[in-house]
């Protein structure tokens, strides 16, 4: 492969050799292309180039790919993972090359207003970059990282923002989970809505981030919780990582009545992004309780209230972006709760996999009987 080539706007590639990479190349593909000639950028000013050693698959990398959230392609895609810092462009003097870090996708610059309000998860400095900035080459062709990421490649440049140093001790599966999807559903519960003790609570989607909510739950000691999904596969799942009842939707009324008498939970946490289960989180809840919107919906999902209802329930609906959280702060946040027992990550595991198997993890995220919470991409 030729690395003569330059990234628009960007540094030019290195001479190392060539890595593997799962490239998306059109929106609406359902396989990604697994190539062995991607090329990486080399690290300009502030940049960390890093070897991915784990990724998990989330189902943001299936909504991506349909078009549901925005991307750009021809893509890697991945955007839940963790490696080791290969090397550090000029002004990088906190990480050095050996350095064991988790990718964020939302990486806090610290000087824009989001940042300054203290909501650095909506900071969207790298974000518009990564829209704008290909990291990758394939077959001499500039190519996106989804996210600002790629972490289904073997090695990928990334904002020295974006990378969160960890413990040399911490798996890199482990510390894979805590890019996204932990993260996001534990922050949920502990940012977004700040659970009390002693609460209820009802989760409606128990993949990967719904079995994270309901850990975080667990954390936050809320009383009751309820979770909710069509796959009755799923509820032994929920119920070892903290549910204390589960259902399918249709029994959803019944708990309601059983464990509220009726009023409603004190928390709905809806965790799919369609607008019925929002509307139906929001039913479930008590007036004054809160609705916490985490699932990732496409513009087509519009969710219907009425002026009336909005003012007389008065209950709060609360979206949860990145679950509202720093993962400068938050990701040794989780780290301890592991490291005490109180956060189980390596039950998340379901399946490990190669990433010439990547889109096989993809297929089974599709496959609406898959019970599985977390797969994992294993690198050598």
């Amino acid at each position: 492969m030729s690395h003569a080539a330059v990234v628009a706007g960007g540094p030019g590639l290195g001479e190392e050799k060539p890595v593997k990479a799962a490239v998306l190349k059109e929106i609406g593909d359902a396989r990604l292309d697994v190539r062995s000639d991607a090329g990486v950028v080399a690290p300009g000013p502030n940049d960390v180039h890093v070897r991915i050693r784990a990724a998990g698959i989330c189902h943001s990398d299936v909504s991506a790919m349909n078009g549901t959230l925005p991307a750009l392609a021809p893509g890697v895609m991945g955007h839940e993972g963790a490696g080791e810092v290969l090397a550090v462009g000029d002004g990088v003097a906190d990480l050095a090359p050996g350095d064991r870090v988790t990718v964020t996708f939302v990486p806090p610059c610290g000087g824009c207003r989001d940042c300054l309000n203290g909501q650095p998860h909506l900071c969207a400095v790298h974000t518009i970059a990564a829209f704008t900035s290909p990291r990758f080459e394939v077959g001499a062709e500039p190519v996106f990282g989804f996210a600002g990421c790629g972490t289904f490649a073997e090695e990928l440049v990334l904002p020295r923002d974006g990378a969160i140093k960890i413990d040399a001790d911490v798996p890199f599966e482990i510390a894979a989970l805590l890019g996204c999807g932990v993260l996001t559903g534990v922050g949920a519960v502990l940012n977004t809505a700040r659970v009390e003790p002693g609460s209820t609570a009802v989760v409606i989607g128990c993949g990967g981030v719904g079995i994270s909510v309901i850990q975080g739950l667990r954390l936050a000691g809320a009383a009751q919780i309820v979770a909710v999904d069509p796959i009755t596969a799923k509820h032994a799942d929920a119920e070892r990582f903290g549910a204390t009842r589960t259902t399918t939707p249709d029994g959803l009324d019944e708990l309601k009545q059983e464990l509220t008498g009726g009023a409603g939970f004190d928390y709905a946490i809806e965790v799919v992004g369609r607008s019925g289960t929002i509307r139906a989180a929001y039913d479930a809840t008590r007036r004054g309780g809160s609705v916490v919107i985490v699932g990732a919906g496409g513009p087509e999902e519009k969710v219907e209230f009425t002026a009336q209802e909005l003012f007389i329930n008065e209950r709060k609906i609360l979206p949860s972006f990145y679950g509202s959280a720093d993962p400068r702060r938050d990701i040794d946040r989780m780290v301890r709760l592991w490291r005490a027992g109180r956060l189980d990550l390596e039950g998340m595991i379901s399946r490990r996999l190669p990433l010439t198997e990547i889109n096989d993890g993809l297929a089974a995220l599709r496959d609406g009987n898959s019970a599985l919470v977390r797969q994992i991409v294993t690198f050598d």
